[in-house]
């Protein structure tokens, strides 16, 4: 067998089995029983079996094909969202294509489904803030297109969402602040319109409230997750009358903003300021000091979303609904200290 090329027909021969149970083996199908999966596999493994993609596309009638659709502009969360999703396409031999967007674009619909059929997708994993689009989801779903959101709340059926429980995340982050003695917290949001602004600013708001904590207009600041509105609202923040002892950023990159804002008011971190971020992102752990923040668990968001995908093409929906929801994990760092 080593003179020729290796067929399925050679592994179900020697298997004893018909080339249909290869198949349903090859493609994952829960169909087979586990011992005579774990013969079939040793086979296709003693052997080398490789199937050929474009026959195993057509016998199945799929393109074994998944898609994501992003408008992110942080590099590290779109990384960690394809790894995520690699690491369950390559268990189940998919291929992974990607679609940079602009979510403010009058064709943004159009464009996205003109990219699935265009090529020829079995499913689509969207990233927020486009994950966010209601009319996106809705024309996926009558084009018959497989699809699972990363969201902050449960915007749709199970088997469309993973869940990142981004409102208690902040209140555990904002007690954490006020656990350290800070009854004083400035507070920047993210760009307007988003649920997942409004989630996190509802988990601050919950956590100061819990412990009847005024909250005044002038400590709470409007960003749009960028560099320089972090400077720009830290200025803001620490120029009011009685400034902030403590700047929450709803992520990362405008906690950086805070520092630089903070050291050019010559306002020492932490020993006069406290800052925290959301994400973890690179940033959050190489700059000095390091950005106590929220660990978002991209990648295993994007691995379970996924697995979602796949259960709903082959079949399995019980799977596919099965509700998920994470819950991003506090990293305490030197950018914060007691008051």
């Amino acid at each position: 067998m080593n003179n020729k090329e290796i067929t399925i027909t050679d592994v179900a021969r020697l298997a004893g089995v018909s080339k249909r149970t290869v198949s349903r083996v090859i493609n994952k199908s829960t169909k087979v029983g586990k011992a005579t999966r774990i013969k079939i596999q040793k086979i296709i493994d003693d052997l080398n079996y490789r199937p050929n993609a474009q026959a195993r596309g057509l016998a199945s009638r799929r393109s074994y094909l998944l898609g994501m659709i992003y408008d992110n502009p942080d590099a590290f969360y779109v990384d960690g969202a394809q790894r995520g999703m690699l690491s369950v396409c390559r268990e189940f031999g998919y291929e992974l294509v990607v679609h940079p967007c602009d979510r403010h674009s009058d064709t943004l619909t159009t464009e996205a489904i003109n990219f699935v059929n265009r090529s020829k997708l079995d499913g689509v994993l969207i990233l927020p803030p486009i994950s966010e689009n209601d009319e996106l989801a809705e024309a996926l779903d009558k084009a018959g297109m497989n699809y699972v959101r990363l969201a902050s709340i449960a915007l749709d059926a199970p088997e469309h969402v993973v869940i990142s429980n981004e409102r208690a995340a902040v209140s555990e982050m904002t007690e954490y602040l006020i656990g350290l003695g800070h009854q004083r917290i400035g507070y920047i949001t993210g760009p307007k319109g988003l649920k997942s602004t409004q989630q996190r600013r509802e988990g601050f708001f919950d956590a100061m409230k819990k412990h009847n904590l005024e909250i005044p207009e002038s400590l709470v600041a409007q960003g749009d997750y960028t560099f320089e509105s972090g400077m720009a609202c830290a200025n803001q923040l620490l120029r009011d009358k009685i400034p902030p002892t403590a700047i929450f950023a709803s992520n990362d990159e405008m906690a950086v903003g805070v520092m630089n804002a903070a050291q050019s008011m010559g306002i020492a971190i932490p020993e006069q300021l406290s800052v925290a971020g959301f994400d973890d992102s690179i940033l959050a752990s190489r700059i000095i000091p390091q950005i106590t923040t929220l660990r978002r668990p991209v990648r295993e968001m994007a691995r379970l979303a996924t697995a979602k995908l796949i259960a709903t093409i082959d079949g399995r929906e019980g799977d596919a609904r099965v509700g998920v929801s994470l819950v991003p994990s506090l990293v305490i760092r030197k950018s914060t200290q007691p008051r």
